[in-house]
């Protein structure tokens, strides 16, 4: 029974107490717009991203994301710092220490080769970001610290594969990560000119699988003293 006098409900108001309580989550929103907004950097660059864009993807407003992020810019070194970021926590699960030099040195070149096939955004970020000359990451304080655990893996093997005399004793560790990062960088940077010029597809599984093997050899053939 209906006590008389009570304040009558409306539906929206019967309807809001059996709807789950809306969870306000800054982080979760953060990563939500850092996602988006790489797909739009990576696809389109610096210049050609639009903010109003990742603000309608992301169900967020420009406001939002100048809130979090200070600027466009702001946003663009925040897209940077996460993908470097999510490279380099792919690669600490990769365990060569237990390997000899040669074969420790096989395993990361491979490893290379599928991280850049399976990150095409993060290939092509790198190369919007060298058309600023690296503007954007000099800004970074983050991502020079990201990349110091990579330097040491190699520096690493390079130094076991010294002392054992399988390895050149003249290999500078910087320069062998260039040379491994040119290779496999390549493969996805250029296989659309390099497929259209020569005619010759080099995305299916047999081409991706020859592709690999020459630059394993490439590497080892570089290294391995005479």
């Amino acid at each position: 029974m209906k006590h008389i006098g009570a304040p009558i409900r409306t539906d929206a108001e019967a309807a809001s107490e059996t709807r789950p309580a809306r969870i306000n989550d800054p982080e979760q929103t953060r990563r939500d717009i850092v996602a988006v907004a790489t797909a739009e950097f990576a696809d389109k660059g610096l210049s050609g991203a639009r903010i109003d864009e990742i603000a309608a993807r992301t169900r967020t407003s420009k406001r939002m994301i100048y809130y979090y992020f200070g600027s466009k810019d702001g946003l663009y070194i925040a897209v940077l710092e996460e993908a470097y970021r999510n490279i380099r926590n792919i690669e600490r699960d990769l365990d060569v220490g237990r390997l000899s030099p040669e074969r420790a040195l096989l395993e990361l070149v491979a490893f290379t080769f599928d991280r850049h096939q399976q990150n095409p955004a993060f290939v092509r970020l790198v190369m919007n970001e060298n058309l600023h000359s690296a503007k954007y990451i000099a800004q970074s304080t983050n991502i020079p610290k990201l990349n110091v655990p990579a330097i040491d893996t190699i520096r690493q093997i390079v130094e076991r594969g010294k002392k054992t005399g399988a390895f050149r004793r003249d290999i500078d560790p910087i320069d062998l990560h260039m040379s491994i990062s040119a290779l496999c960088f390549y493969s996805v940077s250029n296989r659309h000119t390099f497929s259209a010029i020569f005619e010759a597809d080099m995305t299916t599984p047999k081409a991706l699988a020859a592709r690999k093997k020459s630059i394993i050899a490439t590497i080892l053939a570089a290294v391995r003293r005479a």
